[in-house]
């Protein structure tokens, strides 16, 4: 198990143990204007923080790391100055009493966690920050002397300021509360999202994020009994905190229930006795594992999330539909109110807490011991990171054989063990083992906030079984390194295709000039037998490159490839080097739609997955110009997920299809396919809707109370579903017959009449997740990935997102076989 640094080491911005609080300042001092006047910038809420630390000894601040765009991301360790100077004991005594730390203790000191604004232009939660530590080490001192506090003041710097920066640039002076002025229409992407336009607050349990990956290696370190994620809702909605809506997921313990119950009465009696309207139970479910208010829960805390009225549109104030002014103060003091009563009541029920916190690391009553999983080496690696970052332990196992659950064939079954890697549930964190590899998850509701299917061996693409037993293993990670050597004697060298790393190796060679082949074809050469998808690196293809072989082997080295040497072009069985099917893969100049029209979050997504992932460059395109733009210069347009209704018209479509038949290649994901049904020439048709029941042919007689209810049966809300593939054509290149794919709607396409259809559902089999019986039968025969050849171009068409927030490692592959691999008829010199 990966072992993290403890919290002394940690980078400290500054510390204040023995400085008075004479000079002490409150945020409004210190800024220059009072809180909710302005929003202050992230280099201004550091030095406040800063500040607070040097001057008072009950308060230290670190940072654990950097945004993409050099913020540095920080948090305050705020308690008694008794406390400060224990600070480790009383860390690693909460760490022994769930048996994350060896040694027996009985903590009393109660840890509270505090994250501001995971959503950037939700901005009133980092300005309740400095309020709120004001406050504690001024007036609430009392409540510190067996409470620790971590505060985050601002989970997301990078979208904070992206807003705050707009803000200041377009608001009018004084400000204007007029709902239609430019000051409360962000344009597109707005400040909600990071760097790369991810949503953080889906992020922690995936880690792909360097906020998320950075804060959560803190963040276990600590395990806090209280977690509360700061946020806004809309303008008409006064404020929402604990408890949360069903459904709650099954692991969650009674105590976890009722003290949100607790805690949301003692906000209720400081918003009463204010006059200051809230709901609860109404929304934000705990069950998607991803939020900052489930991933703690999973790990043991209350997790929370509370929500103001605001978010981006509000300013500095604005006009409600009710009529009242929202301010960016009353915004900072509710949070400051509902941050301070966290505290309070935790402070009151320090002991409670600890007790109860314990009994959570304690419970080992699961069906499924250990869960076993074999497939791609890289895959498995890719896994045990994730792992790593969690804290999780894991295994390798001999055993020979594994029977329970096979998650590949959705029923009971078997699989040959032998190196397999096993995560037990057996540990500290076995409900977080349970929540995230659970093959189906239990519903008592179906109406939810998110996905309700993410199950990690489909999500990996590896063969898993779900085993009632405890399989043992060897706690030892298995790493290999590889050392290629240069052989210029040989024809050239052959590389497998499986994974991304197989890609970002591929992308590597093409950006340093190699030219690369690859197989449409199974073949052998020299004893070893190769895939389609296949990599050749030939010296017949490379030779006017100086020091080919040299290049290619430390490549390959660099990303941990194995390289085949071939002394011969000529097979053993099979294609030879020269063969028609062997194919050059073009160093493909990729454009990217983003701005208005687009989905900023898948946008992002594949932004982020060429930067950060496959290292290759593409052109982003913003929607002002695009259609100006000369389509020539490109060889693929990827299209995001987006609402082109009013954007794509009949004159861009014949330019598109003009580009495409000079062998152009269009991908659009998702709803940017809607623009291409029944147009001519690019084989894309809707399944029609199953026809409703006569009785309702007149009108809709369901009751006004039941029709919420009546609708989930067209939901497919984030569900798992099996399909079939195709794995002789080059988009399914390192694919077998099956691909579980994540369905975030009930969206269903026909078969393409003319093109090739690559993934696809004949009859529904939902493996995980919730789909309503009306958007299953929806799904009977509807196409998941396709290609249609336009010309000598083709259409790709993928009805499910492959990059969905990056944590769905299996369906990346598809994106880069369409890129390189499909219709690959052509090579530009």
């Amino acid at each position: 198990m990966k072992k993290l640094t403890t919290i002394l080491f940690i980078t400290i911005i500054s510390t204040c143990l023995g400085y008075s609080q004479d000079k002490l300042q409150s945020p409004s001092d210190f800024l220059g204007y009072e809180i909710g006047d302005q929003f202050t910038r992230h280099a201004d809420v550091v030095n406040y923080f800063k500040h607070v630390a040097d001057q008072s000894t009950m308060v230290s601040y670190h940072t654990y790391g950097k945004t993409n765009e050099r913020r540095p991301l920080t948090y305050a360790i705020i308690s008694s100055e008794e406390n400060l100077k224990n600070i480790e004991n009383i860390r690693l005594n909460n760490l022994k009493n769930i048996g994350l730390e060896k040694g027996e203790a009985t903590p009393q000191t109660a840890i509270v966690w505090l994250s501001y604004n995971v959503h950037g232009n939700e901005a009133s939660g980092t300005e309740a920050a400095m309020k709120t530590v004001y406050e504690l080490i001024s007036k609430k001192t009392a409540w510190l002397k067996n409470t620790v506090v971590i505060m985050d003041p601002c989970v997301n710097p990078d979208g904070r300021d992206r807003y705050v920066n707009w803000y200041n640039q377009v608001k009018a002076t004084p400000y204007n509360t007029d709902q239609a002025a430019t000051e409360h229409n962000e344009p597109w992407p707005g400040g909600r999202p990071n760097h790369y336009l991810f949503d953080l607050n889906r992020d922690w349990a995936w880690a792909t994020q360097v906020e998320s990956s950075q804060r959560i290696q803190v963040y276990n370190q600590w395990m806090p009994h209280i977690h509360v994620d700061f946020h806004e809702q809309g303008i008409n909605d006064p404020y929402y905190f604990a408890p949360a809506a069903e459904p709650f997921h099954e692991i969650i313990t009674p105590w976890q229930k009722d003290f949100q119950t607790q805690i949301g009465k003692n906000h209720a009696r400081y918003f009463d006795s204010e006059g200051w309207l809230f709901f609860t139970r109404e929304r934000f479910d705990l069950l998607y594992p991803s939020y900052g208010d489930t991933y703690p829960t999973f790990m043991g805390a209350i997790g929370m999330t509370y929500e103001q009225a605001g978010h981006g549109r509000a300013g500095l104030g604005i006009q409600t539909d009710e009529g009242y002014v929202l301010t960016l103060k009353d915004r900072a003091l509710h949070h400051t109110t509902t941050g301070l009563s966290t505290v309070e009541i935790s402070s009151l029920q320090a002991a409670k807490l600890n007790t109860e916190f314990k009994k959570f690391f304690t419970n080992t009553n699961y069906t499924y011991k250990s869960y076993v999983l074999t497939g791609e080496k890289d895959k498995i690696n890719k896994l045990t990171a994730l792992l790593d970052i969690h804290d999780i332990q894991y295994g390798f196992t001999n055993t020979s054989k594994v029977s329970g659950f096979n998650f590949k064939e959705n029923k009971q079954g078997s699989i040959n063990a032998k190196g397999a890697l096993v995560v037990s549930t057996n540990q500290a964190k076995g409900k977080m083992v349970k929540v995230l590899f659970e093959p189906n998850t239990k519903l008592n509701e179906p109406l939810t906030y998110d996905i309700t299917a993410w199950s990690i061996p489909h999500a990996y693409g590896l063969d898993a079984i779900a085993s009632t037993s405890l399989i043992s293993a060897d706690s030892t990670k298995k790493a290999t390194t590889i050392n290629n050597t240069a052989t210029p004697s040989g024809a050239g060298y052959i590389s497998k295709w499986n994974s991304i790393d197989d890609a970002a190796f591929m992308a590597d060679l093409l950006q340093n000039n190699i030219r690369v082949r690859f197989s449409e074809k199974d073949f052998s050469n020299t004893g070893n037998s190769f895939k389609k998808g296949s990599l050749l690196i030939t010296k017949s293809d490379n030779l006017s490159i100086k020091n080919y072989d040299t290049i290619v082997v430390e490549i390959a080295n660099k990303h941990n490839r194995q390289l085949f040497v071939a002394p011969t072009s000529f097979s053993t069985n099979g294609v030879d080097f020269g063969s028609p099917d062997v194919k050059l893969i073009n160093k493909q100049r990729i454009a990217v739609l983003k701005g208005a029209h687009t989905s900023s979050l898948n946008y992002g997504e594949i932004w982020h997955f060429f930067e950060q992932q496959l290292k290759f460059p593409i052109t982003s395109i913003d929607t002002e110009y695009f259609k100006k733009v000369e389509l020539s210069n490109y060889d693929v347009l990827i299209l995001p997920d987006g609402n082109y209704k009013n954007y794509i018209d009949q004159n861009l479509l014949i330019k598109l299809k003009k580009w495409i038949q000079n062998g152009g290649k269009v991908i659009a994901i998702a709803d940017a396919m809607n623009s291409f049904v029944d147009q001519p020439g690019f084989d894309l048709k809707k399944n029609t809707v199953a026809e409703k029941d006569k009785d309702s042919i007149a009108g809709n007689l369901t009751p006004y109370n039941q029709r919420e209810r009546e609708s989930v049966k067209e939901f497919i809300t984030g569900s798992i579903f099996k399909t079939y593939v195709d794995s002789s054509h080059p988009m399914a290149f390192g694919y077998d017959n099956t691909y579980f794919s994540l369905k975030l709607n009930n969206k269903s396409y026909q078969f393409l009449k003319d093109g090739y259809n690559v993934a696809y559902i004949k009859q529904p089999e939902n493996v995980s997740g919730f789909a309503g019986t009306t958007a299953l039968k929806g799904l009977h025969n509807s196409l998941v990935f396709g290609e249609t050849r336009i010309g000598r171009g083709s259409m790709i068409y993928m009805v499910d997102n492959p990059l969905f927030r990056s944590f769905w490692e299996n369906g990346k592959l598809f994106l880069v076989n369409a890129i390189f691999f499909t219709n690959n008829n052509k090579y530009r010199i």
